[in-house]
């Protein structure tokens, strides 16, 4: 493999616009349901009531952006029956081949990320691939063009870690050593 791709997210930046949700979909003309990119928000605190009309409150809100990690050890890939789910040699992102795919749903089922979806139309899984035919126009993957608080940064994971650090898990992800994610994260500083 010449480089392994992965994303780099920054948290504290992000505010859930879900600019890139809407982008991705659009770029690939997703059906109602099916979202490669998702946005959580995560809230909590509570608000404390003085009973003289004064409250304090500690609450804390954010967000995280996430799709496929294109993982070192990927469960989908794993999970796939007819290897029709597969990692590329040459950039290590993982695609669905629809000539192999039955539709079978075990690679949605395995991974810990819920990247494959089931497309009902295709009778297909699909998922994200990092907007490989973006990427080989020399074009930024809709995600990341699409995000105007530059959260979000595709590139070979190697630079991205040794740019942004090590972090690849949170509190509110699986543990990264389930499948090795090729995600980088700037914890919000609510998330740890």
């Amino acid at each position: 493999m010449t480089q392994q791709l992965g994303f780099y997210i920054n948290q504290a930046r992000c505010v859930g616009c879900k600019a890139c949700v809407v982008a991705c979909k659009d770029k690939n003309d997703n059906p109602v349901g099916i979202n490669f990119r998702r946005v959580y928000s995560f809230e909590s605190g509570s608000f404390t009531d003085h009973n003289d009309g004064t409250y304090d409150q500690n609450v804390q809100a954010y967000y995280l952006s996430v799709s496929c990690n294109h993982c070192d050890d990927p469960a989908c890939v794993k999970g796939c029956p007819t290897t029709a789910m597969y990692k590329r040699e040459e950039d290590g992102v993982v695609v669905v081949d629809h000539e192999k795919c039955v539709g079978c749903q075990y690679c949605s089922w395995n991974c810990p990320y819920g990247a494959p979806q089931y497309n009902a139309e295709l009778g297909k899984m699909t998922k994200c691939n990092l907007c490989i035919d973006l990427l080989e126009k020399g074009e930024r993957p809709a995600c990341e063009a699409a995000c105007i608080y530059r959260a979000i940064e595709v590139g070979p994971i190697e630079e991205l870690r040794k740019k942004y650090g090590e972090v690849s898990e949170l509190k509110d992800l699986p543990k990264a050593s389930m499948t090795n994610p090729n995600i980088v994260i700037s914890p919000h500083k609510f998330a740890n």
